[in-house]
């Protein structure tokens, strides 16, 4: 289904073109990459070539509202026996305004609610200009990939409702209902809110959650502020809860799990256009009365026009382990088309207080070449040192072309 459906994708720009040449636009990118690291599956180095293709075909009608939308990769594997593999990620058809109250979507397409999230085959209408309510509807197949292919049975299906509301500038409000099947059996069965408020023009208090019907319990709930008490200065503070739960035809939705929180207090500050400072704390709970405590402390400075710096430390200190590191970076544009990279990570962490100090580290080189308005190249290779790996040197080269 997956390669079959990129070679659709790959055929429908030419297609398009030559029945609607006298108003389809086809606009996207080409990504054509080379990669070559470690396959930790089998303990094997792996070249693998890969095709990636995001497009879009727009005004196919008179009045420029149906548009057809695709996205896949197909990679081959040049060393190491996997051969080759296709994705079709969304190819769906878009007709906006129908009875200028409707929207609507058909084929494969990436759908997203507070409650929920899938890859369907299926369809979505969102009513978004009758009044100050909107809603939205999809459903059909549900998509499953594995690591390799589409992983699924006839009866895996998706279905989700949503209510928002429509036309108001500050205000942000949606509730909603998911609901997934496996094999035509209730998998999930969700509840979702989400709000975003902007108030006295610079404060945003926002907040996620989901509940879970089938487990009678709330699976994520997130409530946050953002202050910007001047142009250069931003204010975050976050409360988050979660609690794991798993399709309710998984073998993992008998095993016990434990509640986990955090809160989160940040803040963002320009100094000057070359310099800029970042400092956070986060103080997370485990069941169980257990604790962490996490500090983070970043810079990023312009010494001259052409480099940018950037360094921050973190210290991880608690339940879930002892750890405390860096990153480093430097970007140098050397012209207007070329820019030159490099970096750093180095990570000092104790696992529990029975085994000693690991130290893990990652040294990396890049750059990007712009050919033309439309063509760059870049290239990024990178070296893993750590207890498992003396080195472990992989590599990424792309080329993008965007049309």
């Amino acid at each position: 289904m997956g390669i079959k459906g990129f070679t659709r994708l790959l055929l429908l720009g030419s297609v398009l073109t030559a029945s609607t040449a006298w108003s389809a636009e086809i606009h996207g990118r080409s990504s054509t990459q080379l990669l070559w690291f470690n396959n930790y599956f089998n303990d094997q180095r792996q070249i693998e070539l890969g095709e990636y293709l995001r497009m879009s075909v727009t005004n196919l009608d008179k009045a420029g509202k149906a548009s057809l939308f695709g996205y896949g990769r197909m990679t081959q594997d040049l060393n190491n026996g996997e051969g080759f593999n296709g994705r079709l990620y969304y190819l769906y058809g878009e007709y906006r305004g129908l009875f200028d109250k409707l929207d609507i979507r058909l084929g494969r397409q990436f759908v997203n609610l507070a409650a929920g999230t899938a890859i369907i085959d299926g369809g979505q209408v969102d009513l978004n200009n009758a009044g100050p309510i909107g809603l939205t509807v999809f459903g059909g197949r549900n998509v499953i990939f594995s690591l390799d292919e589409e992983n699924g049975h006839g009866g895996d299906l998706a279905l989700g409702v949503a209510a928002y509301l429509n036309g108001f500038k500050s205000t942000d409000l949606e509730v909603s209902w998911f609901r997934k099947w496996d094999d035509w059996n209730i998998a999930r069965d969700t509840l979702g809110a989400s709000v975003k408020q902007y108030l006295f023009n610079n404060l945003r208090v926002y907040g996620n959650t989901r509940y879970d019907v089938v487990s009678e319990t709330f699976s994520e709930v997130l409530a946050g502020a953002k202050y910007y008490p001047t142009s250069n200065l931003v204010l975050t503070g976050e409360w988050y809860q979660s609690y794991p739960v798993f399709d309710a035809t998984s073998i993992y939705s008998v095993f016990a799990v434990d509640r986990y929180q955090e809160a989160v207090f940040r803040a963002d500050y320009t100094i000057t256009e070359q310099i800029a400072v970042h400092g956070g704390y986060t103080r997370q709970w485990f069941e169980g009365g257990a604790n962490g405590n996490i500090y983070q402390a970043g810079l990023s400075v312009r010494p001259v026009e052409p480099l940018q710096l950037n360094f921050e430390y973190d210290n991880n200190q608690g339940y879930n382990g002892k750890t405390h590191g860096f990153i480093a970076d430097a970007y140098y544009d050397v012209t207007k088309s070329l820019q030159l990279s490099g970096g750093i990570a180095y990570d000092t962490y104790q696992r529990d207080v029975l085994s000693d100090d690991e130290i893990a580290r990652l040294y990396w080189v890049g750059g990007k070449y712009r050919l033309a308005k439309n063509m760059s190249a870049s290239l990024r290779v990178e070296n893993n040192v750590n207890a498992v790996y003396d080195n472990d040197v992989q590599g990424r080269f792309v080329f993008d072309y965007d049309f």
